[in-house]
Formats: C-alpha cells, structure tokens, sequence
C-alpha cells in the first residue's frame, strides 16, 4: 500500500509540471527522440533531460539509446494507479453528494408540511369564528 501511494505521488509529481504534460501528451502520439520532444521548449537539453528523467522514474515514459539517439515512449500502465484513486474518490464524492441530495429533499419536505399546517386554520380558530 505504501509503494502505491509511493508511485501515485511520483506520477502526480511528475504531471505537476506544464513541460511535462506536454511531453506526455506529445508521446500520446507516439515515440519521439529526445531532440524532437525538446524541439518545442526553449530551455538547455540538460534541462530538458531532468524532465525526461522525472518521467522515467515516476514510470510514464521509458526510453532507450539506440546509437546517439535517445527514443522515449509513453507507459500508460503507470496511470492505473492514478485511475484506480481517482475512481475511489469519485466514488466518495458521490456518496457524499447522494446523502446531502437526500437531507435537502427531507427539509423541503419539512418545509412544505410547516408552510401547510401554519396555512390551514386550527379547530379552534373554526369554531370562534362561527359563533
């Protein structure tokens, strides 16, 4: 359980960052070197290495050397964990939100019998009126 949360913080870490997100959307489309995926952002390839390494460790992407050329690819089963929380706390949320609808619908329902018995006039009220 602990290396669960473990490894959904690393992948939540690592999805924190914008330049990040862009590398995992870009790898959506399929595997790209290094070069390509730092094609885009303006920063220093050692820079841009730090976050390819980020990935690799929280498990979204997994890369290899080939020659000179460093080709990364996306790791979707590294989301699963991410899945499964997210499911669990719509589950929660759900459950929450079903009990409020509920209470709400009891006090209305509260109300509405109030507002019709302060509406009604009482037997004693009836009957002073008809003598």
């Amino acid at each position: 359980m602990a290396n669960q949360l473990s490894q959904l913080d690393q992948v939540f870490s690592a999805l924190a960052d914008p330049t990040r997100r862009a590398i995992v959307m870009r790898l959506c489309a399929g595997e790209a070197s290094v070069g390509e995926l730092a094609d885009p952002f303006d920063m220093a390839l050692p820079s841009f290495m730090k976050h390819i390494q980020v990935l690799e460790t929280s498990g979204l992407v997994q890369s290899e050397k080939s020659g000179r050329v460093r080709t990364c690819r996306l790791s979707p089963d590294a989301l699963v964990g991410a899945e499964d929380w997210f499911q669990q706390q719509r589950a929660i949320w759900e459950a929450r939100l079903d009990r409020f609808e509920a209470y709400v619908t009891k006090l209305k329902r509260e109300r509405e019998k109030e507002r019709a018995a302060a509406k009604r006039p009482s037997r004693t009220t009836r009957r002073k009126g008809s003598e």
